[in-house]
């Protein structure tokens, strides 16, 4: 049995994927968002979610390493997996561009990468979906913002246990539901994840965990658990998810509090960012560029809104002093108050807060 928790139509399938001109974004695909309880294991997913609609090719770009403040997450991230596997070899299953990989081997670790979308050259990384027949296996699995993809979660991580001869630890990073709840964070629900976690899903989902937390403002949890107690989960009435009714009242809120006539720009064109842009275009509030770092997605443009990605530099030789520019993260504010030397307004989207 299903509990209904929010339902929203008509938006774009892909958060990441950058296209090469502005009439491809605005034709991009689009799904229905239908998130559900179930009341028998406790999960939260998308149950209106369609795979086929998703196609991860070299146009998706999610590489948040540019970023100072994301490398010392990773570094934070490091330091929990020190303590259980070092000297260990490691295996990291959709390991992306590579760059956490090699932020590992850099720090003397033996770890292999597996991901369709990878685009480099290295000999550590195979460029292909995970699946038990790669015969790959390793004394630790590491699942970095993979699982919240993957429809049918459990049966994932049992195939994986499987491949890995039912041993070995693994470790796993995903979005927290808790904090998207909290914050009311409208921009941080996006279609390419089919699932949304709570600690309390790992901890019915494995008999053994060796530590788990929160990471990166509270907005990730991880877990370091035994992969051979992998085992079904359940849960119980009281353990029910706590979805606010007012979630999507945040969009007017942010749009009250930096909508003058200034200009209104977007810092951070990943998924927050083409959520934001998205939701902004439905509710007819026109916003004037979007800002990354990342090469990779600027000159591009973003799917659904169709909003052109700029270099920090660009976007500086158009907006002017106290124009809006809206952070997508929180986490980021003060880098980018230094890169902008404090000149506009900003909008912490994340807080709802004029800054």
């Amino acid at each position: 049995m299903h509990r209904s928790i929010l339902l929203v139509e008509d938006i774009p399938v892909f958060q990441n994927k950058m296209f090469a001109t502005e009439a491809a974004a605005l034709a991009c695909p689009k799904g229905t968002v239908n998130l559900v309880e179930d009341m028998d294991t406790g999960l939260v997913f998308n149950a209106a979610f369609d795979a086929a609609l998703l196609d991860y090719d070299t146009n998706y770009q999610n590489e948040q390493g540019y970023s100072g403040v994301f490398q010392r997450h990773l570094d934070a991230v490091r330091e929990i997996i020190e303590p259980h596997f070092s000297g260990k070899s490691l295996i990291e299953i959709g390991c992306g561009k590579g760059y956490f990989l090699e932020h590992m081997q850099k720090h003397g670790y033996d770890i292999t990468g597996i991901d369709p979308a990878y685009e480099g050259d290295s000999p550590f990384i195979v460029k292909a979906c995970f699946e038990p027949g790669l015969g790959l296996s390793a004394d630790v699995v590491i699942l970095r913002h993979v699982l919240e993809h993957i429809p049918d979660p459990v049966t994932f991580l049992s195939s994986i246990a499987r491949a890995n001869g039912d041993k070995g630890i693994i470790y796993l990073e995903v979005p927290c539901i808790d904090w998207i709840c909290r914050h009311r964070a409208w921009f941080d629900i996006f279609y390419e994840h089919v699932n949304y976690f709570r600690l309390s899903d790992f901890r019915r989902m494995f008999g053994t965990v060796h530590e788990a937390g929160h990471l990166f403002g509270g907005q990730y949890l991880y877990v370091v658990a035994d992969l051979s107690t992998m085992r079904p989960p359940h849960t119980e009435e009281q353990d029910a998810v706590r979805f606010p009714d007012d979630f999507l009242t945040g969009i007017q809120d942010v749009i009250a509090g930096g909508t003058t006539g200034k200009r209104k720009a977007i810092w951070g064109g990943a998924a927050k960012g083409t959520m934001f842009a998205f939701y902004m275009k439905r509710a007819g509030i026109t916003v004037d560029l979007v800002v990354d770092i990342n090469p990779a997605k600027q000159g591009k443009f973003l799917p659904s809104s169709g909003l052109r990605v700029l270099s920090p530099e660009d976007a500086m030789q158009i907006l002017q002093q106290g124009d809006n520019v809206f952070v997508m993260n929180s986490n980021y504010y003060g880098e980018i108050i230094a890169k902008t030397n404090n000149l506009f307004h900003y909008v912490r989207v994340d807080n709802y807060e004029l800054c």
